[in-house]
């Protein structure tokens, strides 16, 4: 048994060092193709989602929306998708059982994570590309809302098809209680957990800000994977995370990129989808705290302007721009955003952990 944790442990870490690796010697190339192109937004937002001004984020991000490049989010997706290809090779190449033990790329855990990340990345790719040409007509260019939402839905839905009727899902853990049948209503929840971290997308609004508070939440939902067993989900977690902190390497101030919505879109997607195959959905809102406070304030400001003639909750949203305006620096709002991410990924796990010790 220790033999075989400790062989585990071994391939998580040698996954997440090439993971690293690659995306460390992919990022220069990236990041002088991006400037190169001037992918950056060639003017700043002037309106949020509603139509409203945005005096705040204009005093303070102006300059950087139109001189920083998008899509740095390409090195993490891109990084993963190569490792997976590398994956493949050393499968044909090594002997059996070696080939075996390598090999982190199953039908029942890792198929559908991988597919849901590059589809959602992919769309998020469009967007930033019809963004930095200044074309398309969301009110800071790239594709229209209702389309992005439309096609986020049908990636949700074949992720919830694929949960429902391919690995046969049809129940939630509930902690301190046990699993609760909900059977068809299973779809319904999937599609609506993969909207809710969506949303959370606007936790990308400071440099080394979103990856910063992912990394814990990934990290997270990776010891819960190895609890329950499921070693290749571990495996594809570590490669996400060894990707991301490349990215943060980059994106820590002054970035030398945007992550985009070709990585926001991709990572907040395929979190989803690991809550549900961990089977610990319930405890997202708790480990991925920082992602609700995100987007219930940029939800909060729009029903309160809507309702209340215009009236305020924040003095911006989402609420990392209302601590910029209260006189926070930057690295003061991303650094304890970063510690709020940790200490609630780790109440999480305690959660996790006593829930499954005494029940």
């Amino acid at each position: 048994m220790y033999l075989t944790h400790a062989f585990l442990i071994v391939k998580f870490l040698s996954f997440f060092m090439a993971s690293f690796l690659v995306a460390i010697l992919f990022a220069p190339v990236l990041i002088h193709f991006l400037y190169k192109y001037k992918a950056w937004k060639k003017k700043p937002k002037e309106l949020s989602i509603g139509g409203y001004a945005t005096p705040i984020f204009q005093k303070f991000h102006a300059k950087k929306e139109v001189t920083t490049p998008r899509m740095g989010g390409i090195l993490i997706w891109g990084t993963v998708l190569v490792i997976a290809m590398l994956d493949l090779i050393l499968v044909q190449v090594l002997p059996y059982p070696l080939s075996e033990q390598v090999n982190f790329l199953s039908r029942s855990q890792t198929w559908l994570p991988l597919f849901t990340l590059i589809a959602a990345s992919l769309l998020g790719l469009v967007d930033d590309v019809m963004t930095v040409r200044n074309s398309g007509n969301y009110v800071s260019g790239g594709l229209r809302f209702k389309w992005r939402l439309a096609i986020v839905c049908l990636i949700a839905f074949v992720g919830a098809w694929w949960f429902h009727f391919k690995l046969g899902w049809s129940s939630i853990y509930i902690p301190f209680h046990g699993n609760i049948e909900i059977d068809g209503l299973y779809m319904v929840l999937f599609v609506l957990t993969m909207l809710a971290t969506f949303s959370s997308g606007v936790v990308d609004g400071l440099d080394g800000l979103s990856a910063g508070v992912l990394t814990p939440i990934f990290i997270s939902f990776g010891v819960i994977a190895y609890s329950r067993g499921l070693y290749d989900l571990v495996t594809l977690i570590v490669v996400i995370v060894g990707a991301m902190l490349t990215y943060l390497w980059y994106n820590v101030p002054p970035a030398k990129f945007y992550m985009g919505e070709t990585g926001i879109l991709g990572l907040t997607a395929v979190l989803a989808v690991i809550a549900f195959l961990t089977n610990s959905v319930v405890l997202l809102p708790i480990i991925g705290i920082v992602l609700v406070i995100e987007s219930l304030s940029v939800i909060i400001q729009l029903m309160s302007k809507k309702l209340r003639h215009g009236k305020k909750v924040f003095l911006a949203a989402p609420i990392h721009h209302h601590f910029e305006a209260l006189g926070w620096s930057e690295a003061q709002i991303t650094m304890r955003f970063w510690l709020l991410s940790a200490i609630f990924s780790g109440l999480g796990l305690i959660l996790y952990f006593l829930s499954k010790f005494l029940y």
